[in-house]
């Protein structure tokens, strides 16, 4: 009986998320010959870790506990790998609704052509006199692709920070429609104009006729999509069809870096800039990358807002510098790390990834068809 109780005590309870609705139960401790009280109570039990995690619940700004970072979770997997945070890209097809993905083709199809007349047409939209007020400013594409970045990131990186708020006024759904409504003519403008004045800059470096260097800005581009889009595989919650989340990924490309859309906006902004050689293309990198390095903070900081100690815990074990986790020790890989990138998502970005390769002389001649 002695031994029995000490292997009882000894095993803490699986580390539940800060959000589940789940309660805890406790199985009651055997009496000891002679019916004596219940040796420990049950709140003492618990590690200290499990109840700061539990604390941080109450801590958590907005959102209830069907929003927690664990609400993407296959059902006992967080219990049984000891996550924090939500596995990311998991697409399960018996999960998926039929109604919610037809919901979702006709949103696209209704935002890319409200898109087109309202702000990419010159002759119905709005796009071409914004662009015109923008480069009144200055008469340097460097200037101007500056200011398009710089406005670009205030809208959208302001828009992300005010999202608690502006949700609790007006709904997740319909705040989502303003976010990406403010967000997609944005930045479809500064992308076009640095396609179309891409090499109108001073020729800093003249690389592209060197062996291999072809090879390592194309490999350099195909793995930064792998890092740039992880967040979007919760399409339908992009497209408001879902109740959109701030969602607190963990596993897959998040155990590299916990800051992927950065890492792979600097991958590709270095690959585009050492291609390219000229300053325009350096004034695109320069603004890129300070927003997306402004992003990560930022992302961090809305993290501790809503999740508490629960992000402070994955913060630990995760690192924004890539594989520095990994190799300081922090952050233990499964032995199976492999199979958190065998997913549909995965697949759908490679294939994306080398459709976009092929793609870029389509991408080109439209660009060059509008006058920004």
């Amino acid at each position: 009986m002695a031994s029995h109780l000490r292997l009882h005590l000894a095993a803490p309870p699986p580390l539940l998320l800060p959000h589940h609705r789940r309660r805890l139960h406790f199985r009651p401790l055997a009496r000891p010959p002679g019916g004596g009280a219940s040796l420990i109570p049950a709140r003492a039990r618990l590690p200290a870790l499990h109840r700061l995690l539990l604390l941080s619940r109450a801590r958590a700004v907005g959102g209830g506990a069907e929003e927690g970072a664990g609400a993407g979770l296959a059902e006992g997997k967080g219990e049984a790998s000891g996550l924090v945070g939500e596995d990311s890209a998991a697409f399960r097809l018996g999960d998926q609704s039929v109604v919610s993905w037809a919901y979702f083709t006709v949103i696209l199809a209704a935002v890319l052509v409200a898109l087109n007349v309202l702000w990419i047409d010159p002759a119905t939209g709005v796009g071409t006199k914004f662009l015109d007020a923008v480069g009144s400013v200055s008469d340097s594409h460097e200037v101007v692709m500056l200011l398009l970045t710089i406005i670009f990131a205030v809208v959208h990186s302001g828009m992300a920070s005010l999202r608690e708020s502006g949700e609790k006024i007006i709904g997740e759904r319909a705040y989502r429609v303003l976010f990406a409504g403010s967000s997609l003519p944005l930045a479809v403008t500064t992308i076009v104009y640095f396609i179309n004045h891409r090499y109108d800059g001073i020729q800093l470096w003249q690389v592209q006729g060197m062996t291999g260097i072809h090879e390592l800005v194309w490999l350099s581009s195909f793995i930064s999509f792998f890092f740039l889009y992880p967040s979007t595989f919760n399409l339908l919650e992009v497209a408001a069809v879902d109740k959109p989340k701030l969602h607190m990924w963990e596993t897959g490309i998040m155990r590299i870096t916990r800051h992927p859309q950065m890492v792979g906006q600097v991958i590709w902004c270095l690959a585009h800039t050492l291609w390219i050689g000229n300053s325009v293309a350096v004034a695109a990198s320069v603004g890129l990358i300070g927003h997306h390095l402004f992003g990560a903070w930022n992302g961090d900081r809305r993290l501790s807002s809503r999740y508490g100690e629960a992000f402070e815990v994955l913060k630990k074990r995760t690192s924004v510098v890539p594989f520095a986790a990994i190799v300081g020790g922090r952050q233990k890989l499964p032995k199976d790390y492999y199979k958190e990138f065998l997913r549909l998502p995965y697949i759908v970005i490679t294939a994306l990834t080398l459709g976009a390769y092929f793609a870029h002389p389509l991408m080109q001649a439209s660009s060059y068809q509008l006058p920004w």
